[in-house]
């Protein structure tokens, strides 16, 4: 640890805003996934990713942290935080998403050309590139999934073009250019770009690849959300005892639900509770569950954690977090910055964690729960809970980290 990481506070209900926490009354809460629904986020799907990523030789499971003097502090019994900063040189858990899908998209294109299956280990062979070559692979972006995606066509020899909207940093847009994809700017926020990209997609007969689904469009997601259920299986091997709590944040929300669906999945009766946390300015299912139906954010300020910054939430998330969510928390910009520092300077022995705006979400989250007497009674958080969380992304958008934490990011490890 560095001697600035050392240089900690302690945590104080000060440092933390005011937070929305709705407890899942729905109809359909902790009833059984819908039978396509397990099947997508299941373990066969997750043994799929499984062998596709064994095939990938830069691949390693990402750190499993814990955070003991941070534990303490909050009066909770453990805290594991896995670190998807270090995912596949992407710097983002969307490494596991956007390329399995690229990748198995382009399978099933070759599969139906050759008239018989391809499988996924099949994927670096020269009837695949051949055929590849041929596609275009599109989709919006915040920046993480559109890098996924490019880094998914450019191991397939496939082309990708890439739409972002105006949230959308230089930077983080030249990070995807750099992977080889056509960039294009779209005008609005990122539901804008989601329908300018469709659009596009329709018109010049490229692959649409994106994380939120509609009507009638759920295939490609589906296969995103597949290759987020490598982060459960990996968190529990290497956990002694699974977790009580899990706190994950949502942006259209296929991260949430496929970390919470594959909980629910393999651990049943014994699954933890499970808490989705969103931006207040853009928190689509925290209003969804209030008014008990889908339903847009309502309109708003911009919020610092870009990578969340989605009005509309998936139509699958809400499928699937309707019945397996607990709880829907919501937090303010400042207390995702707070916790940015919080895990750049942390307690104790506890390591030094490198998180993003967004990915720092679920732990701001977890601790504004912690902090509060009513929201800890009502998630049943006491001294022996064992929390999870997951830092989503790394200093994907390095200026920004400077800006927010005061140093750069590899002054914090």
């Amino acid at each position: 640890m560095s001697a600035s990481a050392k240089n900690s506070r302690r945590i104080s209900e000060t440092d933390l805003s005011e937070a929305m926490l709705i407890l899942n009354r729905l109809p359909d809460h902790r009833r059984p996934l819908e039978p396509a629904d397990a099947e997508a986020l299941g373990e066969r799907a997750a043994a799929d990713v499984a062998r596709f990523l064994d095939s990938r030789p830069e691949h390693r499971p990402t750190p499993l942290l814990a955070l003991p003097a941070l534990a303490r502090e909050l009066g909770l019994g453990e805290i594991h935080l896995k670190d998807e900063s270090q995912r596949l040189g992407l710097c983002s858990f969307k490494a596991l998403g956007g390329a399995y899908a690229v990748v198995r998209l382009a399978l099933e294109e070759v599969g139906r050309r050759l008239d018989r299956p391809v499988d996924v280990a099949q994927w670096k062979s020269e009837a695949v590139r051949k055929i590849a070559s041929g596609m275009t692979f599109c989709c919006a972006t915040d920046g993480n999934h559109g890098r996924s995606v490019a880094q998914g066509a450019a191991l397939i020899g496939a082309k990708a073009a890439i739409f972002v909207h105006a949230g959308v940093s230089a930077e983080r847009a030249a990070t995807i250019a750099a992977l080889g994809a056509e960039v294009i700017r779209a005008r609005g926020g990122y539901d804008d770009a989601v329908a300018e990209s469709a659009r596009a997609a329709e018109r010049s007969s490229w692959t649409l690849v994106s994380d939120t689904s509609w009507e009638g469009y759920e295939r490609p997601p589906f296969l995103v959300m597949q290759g987020y259920t490598t982060i459960v299986a990996e968190a529990l091997s290497a956990l002694a005892r699974p977790p009580t709590h899990v706190f994950i944040q949502a942006g259209v929300g296929g991260f949430a639900a496929a970390v919470a669906a594959h909980f629910a999945l393999v651990l049943g009766p014994a699954r933890p509770t499970f808490v989705v946390v969103e931006p207040t300015t853009c928190a689509s299912f925290a209003r969804s569950a209030r008014l008990g139906r889908s339903v847009d954010a309502e309109p708003g300020p911009p919020t610092v954690m870009a990578m969340l910054e989605c009005r509309r939430n998936s139509l699958i998330a809400w499928r699937v977090l309707s019945r397996v969510a607990d709880a829907f928390l919501t937090v303010e910009d400042e207390d995702a910055i707070a916790a940015m520092n919080r895990l750049a300077r942390p307690l104790g022995d506890d390591p030094a964690i490198v998180a993003g705006e967004s990915g720092a979400a679920g732990f701001a989250g977890m601790t504004r729960a912690a902090l509060d007497p009513d929201s800890r009674a009502a998630l049943g958080l006491e001294s022996a809970s064992r929390a999870l969380i997951v830092n989503s992304e790394g200093a994907t958008d390095r200026a920004r980290y400077r800006s927010l934490v005061g140093a750069a990011p590899e002054d914090r490890r």
